[in-house]
């Protein structure tokens, strides 16, 4: 069998979470490829809802083994309380079904630490990050210097011995640029003593799981975070995240070979929302945007599910998403978050900038041009009715297929499944 590749094709926040659980009822294996915490999966079933940061989405499905690849960041505290909680719901979390790759990187309390000064040091300059540690985590890892999940296998005082001489280097830091107390380095040491203990039992070889796998024509699904232009090479840099949610991301965060990829789906929100700093050319203020954004009073409302943050919101951008289909490869989308365009008479996307009184229908590389960018809209007409209860195309009202058609051309890419709600059932499949 091959694989199924899950991208997001915005700024994060795409709604990748249902389309990930809708898949994954259909998978063996459901792979999370990269990113850590500062990452949330919101998945609806029944009156349950369930809010994943690091654990892939596909683990409320009793069949499917969960693994956590080497392109992570993982803070063993975090993880371990997610899986707790999930136990205490009934939902099995044995190494059987959860395996944590051995080449993901631990975040570490210095990480912590540091991506709050450093933050706070930027004042208003800041990029906006989640203060989680990822930026840090995977600093480390390119700088040679990080720890692995692996060495939680190693003899517990080995473990140790790394854990303080880090401890030491980062408080340097810590006092020395930032002005800040030192961490206490035996704490930390048996703090994380403890989790890998419990965590031990988990540390797995994904690349080898994934390739027996596939020799035995499992079916995989791999899960990506954060979305295309947060991408630490190809998105709006440095408004970006730390590592690679894009196809080559999965590639290399589970490691497989591209020959064995043979659906990669973009998921793209039907309007546009981002969290933290950075330009966004169809950002909207005022009351479109609180329509956009809703109340904070229901789960689907725009706050980010890992921080709380209130997103802002705007009118699709056809550039980007375009932009996300050629460095992706995406062979379809899927649409989320259609319902919430029915609050709206005539909805407006984004076709084209106009960039210093010039017409550019490409994605710019440079951010400060980016920021420049004035959209030029195309209007479509609303619907104004509830379209939550479609389960087939033809059910959505014409001026709902006339926006999905748009879309498809807008992209290049058919657009194979539409969500009309938070629920599981909310979803029409083409």
């Amino acid at each position: 069998m091959s694989i199924t590749v899950i991208v997001g094709a915005q700024w994060g926040d795409e709604g990748k979470g249902k389309i990930t659980d809708m898949l994954a009822a259909e998978a063996d294996i459901v792979a999370r490829y990269g990113g850590g915490d500062n990452a949330g999966h919101t998945v609806t079933v029944g009156a349950e809802r369930f809010a994943l940061h690091l654990i892939p989405s596909g683990i409320l499905y009793p069949q499917v083994v969960c693994l956590l690849g080497g392109g992570m960041v993982v803070n063993p505290k975090k993880l371990l309380s997610e899986m707790d909680e999930l136990a205490a719901r009934g939902v099995e979390v044995s190494p059987a079904r959860l395996k944590l790759d051995g080449r993901a990187h631990l975040i570490m309390p210095y990480h912590i630490a540091l991506d709050g000064a450093a933050e706070a040091a930027r004042g208003s300059a800041a990029i906006g990050t989640t203060r989680r540690g990822i930026g840090p985590a995977y600093a480390d890892k390119s700088a040679r210097s990080g720890i692995r999940a692996q060495e939680m296998l190693s003899p517990p005082e080995t473990f140790a011995q790394r854990i303080r001489e880090q401890v030491a280097a980062k408080n340097t830091l810590l006092q020395q640029v930032y002005g800040q107390p030192p961490l206490d380095a035996e704490a930390i040491v048996a703090e994380y003593l403890t989790f890998a203990q419990r965590l031990a039992p988990y540390v797995a070889d994904v690349s080898e799981v994934i390739a027996q796998s596939l020799r035995r024509r499992k079916r995989i699904l791999a899960e990506g975070a954060q979305g295309t232009l947060l991408d630490l090479d190809l998105g709006s840099y440095p408004y970006v995240t730390s590592s690679y949610p894009t196809i080559g991301g999965a590639i290399i965060g589970l490691g497989v070979g591209p020959q064995h990829i043979d659906r990669v789906i973009g998921v793209v929100k039907a309007y546009q929302t981002r969290v933290g700093a950075g330009p966004m050319p169809t950002e909207l203020t005022g009351e479109l945007a609180a329509t956009l954004r809703g109340t904070g009073t229901q789960p689907w409302d725009e706050f980010g599910t890992t921080t709380g943050r209130p997103r802002r919101c705007g009118w699709l951008d056809g550039v980007s998403v375009r932009y996300a289909v050629q460095v992706n490869g995406l062979t379809e989308i899927a649409l989320t978050k259609l319902d919430v365009l029915s609050r709206f008479e005539a909805l407006q996307v984004c076709v084209a900038y106009e960039l210093d009184g010039e017409r550019i229908e490409t994605f710019p590389t440079d951010s400060t041009l980016l920021a420049r960018c004035r959209p030029i809209y195309e209007t479509l007409p609303g619907w104004q009715v509830e379209i939550t209860q479609a389960r087939t195309f033809d059910e959505l009202p014409e001026a709902a297929r006339q926006y999905v058609s748009f879309v498809e051309e807008l992209s290049g890419v058919p657009v194979s499944c539409i969500s009309v709600g938070p629920e599981r059932e909310q979803t029409i499949r083409r």
